[in-house]
Formats: structure tokens, sequence, C-alpha cells
């Protein structure tokens, strides 16, 4: 029983200063990386007079199992997967050092069962953050489509920034109702399913499943992150907008796929009374999810965004409004040249 507390009281510890480091050096999120380190000094509080006793009895040599693997073990498809591990065998490891406390100290028992349930919580929480890039590798050009500022046909206009190089299309409706809606977000994903790009519903995460849409985006007054993913599911893409590092990263806790940063500089199309502006961009880049820039970006000023660092930027007037929406979204991808 010694050496089974020994080894389990080891893997909880590892798994769980793995889970810290997560928090505190990818999310730079304090709170979480505190209330890791607590775990970790609790089972040590919990656990000491049997540590040091269960040390002693430790045969690494003559362990059998040291020598089994599977192949899954050796692999680890990225950081993600390394965190998803860690808080499954944190968890394993914890409730084999109950159960063994359970045969000679109740009371420390009852303290690990109160950790335990304390790292499932936290381990929900970090889950949330771990999301794939991989379908916003290429993205670049954001295309929001509201059909009072094109010039054309809504769906040609859209047609033509796809042709001209956008890599996402939102579609932007904020009065229309519901079943026009929902009507309109499935041409527009069928045109984007077939030509390869992304399509997004602004605010309606039930129009953007019921479309059968990649995403939905939401602004800092909709829906939190955190429920708009119990609606569309853990495959579709969400992005929220953010306007300082404190949303940008509550956005991130809350599973955000990619951050909206800006106003960049004033709109014409969605006015605002604060102005972030390229600082915050710039700043904004270094965190752990795809930013893309909006408000007030052409084809003038795209380079000067792109080189904050920025993943993309997000446009609509300086395309839909356009005479020609192919060359006026080919002028602002330009700017990603390179990249």
């Amino acid at each position: 029983m010694l050496r089974l507390l020994d080894a389990n009281l080891n893997r909880a510890r590892e798994a769980l200063r793995l889970l810290e480091d997560y928090a505190r050096f990818e999310l730079d999120h304090a709170e979480w990386s505190m209330s890791l380190k607590r775990i970790r000094h609790g089972l040590r509080e919990a656990t000491g007079r049997l540590a040091a006793e269960a040390i002693l009895h430790r045969d690494t040599p003559g362990d059998v199992g040291t020598g089994s693997k599977t192949a899954a073990e050796m692999e680890r498809g990225g950081l993600a997967d390394a965190v998803v591990a860690a808080g499954k065998r944190a968890g394993e490891a914890l409730r084999a050092v109950e159960e063994c406390l359970k045969t000679t100290d109740p009371a420390a028992a009852g303290a690990v069962e109160k950790l335990r349930y304390r790292l499932y919580d936290l381990e929900h929480r970090l889950a949330l953050t771990l999301r794939p890039a991989g379908r916003l590798e290429n993205l670049r050009l954001y295309v929001i489509i509201t059909t009072a500022l094109c010039r054309r046909d809504w769906l040609e206009t859209a047609r033509l920034a796809i042709e001209g190089g956008a890599d996402a299309v939102q579609l932007r409706e904020k009065s229309m109702e519901g079943g026009e809606l929902l009507a309109r977000a499935r041409r527009l994903a069928c045109l984007c399913r077939d030509r390869g790009v992304l399509c997004i519903i602004n605010d309606r995460a039930d129009i953007a499943r019921a479309a059968n849409a990649d995403g939905v985006h939401v602004g800092q007054e909709d829906l939190p992150a955190v429920e708009v993913r119990k609606i569309v599911g853990h495959r579709a893409v969400v992005g929220v907008s953010t306007h300082n590092l404190e949303q940008a990263r509550k956005a991130i806790a809350d599973g955000a796929d990619y951050l909206g940063v800006g106003p960049v500089y004033p709109s014409r199309t969605k006015p605002r009374d604060i102005l972030p502006g390229l600082e915050y961009a710039r700043r904004a880049a270094s965190l752990p999810r795809p930013t893309v820039a909006i408000a007030g970006i052409d084809a003038g000023n795209a380079a000067e965004v792109a080189a904050t660092g920025v993943k993309a930027v997000a446009v609509s007037s300086a395309v839909i409004a356009a005479d020609d929406p192919r060359a006026a979204a080919a002028a602002i991808k330009a700017a990603f040249a390179g990249r």
C-alpha cells in the first residue's frame, strides 16, 4: 500500500505542476495558477506523514510496471494533448491516494477528496482554453457582410470578396428577423463551404448552429463564449470582440478561438467612444489566440495593421461598399503577402 501511495503521490504532483505551469506561462492566469499550487500544497499537508514513510518503500529498479508503455503514452500532438493527459492523470492519482488513505487515515482521505473535486473544476476551466488552431491557420482577411452597406447583391458581394482572397465571411444583420436571417445564413454557409472559407454568423449562436455555419462571433454585450460553446458545440469557431487585455484574457478563459481586437481606427460602420488603436492590437498579438484587428481598415492602412503582428484584419465597407469587391479584397489581402 505504501508503494502504491508513493507512486500516485508522484503522479499527482507531476501532473498538477504541468497544469499549474500551463495556467501560469501559457494563459498568464494568476488565479488558476495559484489554485493549482494550493492543491499541490494541500496534498502535501494531507499526506505528509505517510508520504515520508512511503518513499522509503520505493523500488524503481524492481517495479515491474516501469517498462510497460503504450504507443499513445509516448506521443503528444501538442501542448493541448499534454494538458489533457495531465488533467486525467492528476484526477486518477488523487483518487488512488484517497482510497489508500481510507485504510489508515480517513480524515486525510476526506481532505484529498476535497482537493480532487477542486481539481475537477479547474480541469474543466482549463479544457475550455484548449482550442485547435488549425482551422484559423491561414486566416488573413475576414470580410463582414451587411446588406445595407453592399453596393451589389449581398451574396454576390460575398462571392466576389472570397474570389479576392477573403478567408472568412461573417454575416452581420442586427435587425433582421430570425427566419430571413436563417435563410441567408444557410445560403452563405453553402457558398463558403463550396469555396473552402469560414462562414461566421454575428451574435446568433442558434442561427449559426441551425445553418451549419462554421461558427459565431459575439461582442462584449452578448452571450459569453462559454455559454455560446454550449449551443454551437466543441467543433465550432467562436470569436469574441475585445477592447483591452482584461477582456481578451477573459475571452480566452471562456474558450474563444480568436479575438477581435479594436477599434484600431475610427469606424464608419460602427462608431465607438473608445479607440484602443494599434497599441492594443500589438499587445494582443502576443496572446495565445489568433487576433483579428477591426475598424477603419482599408488598403491604405492594412500594412500598418499587419505590422503589429495580428493574425488577420476584419473589414466591412472597405470591401462590400466598393465598386469592385474582388479587387478591394485583394488589395487588402496583399498586406499579408509573405506571412
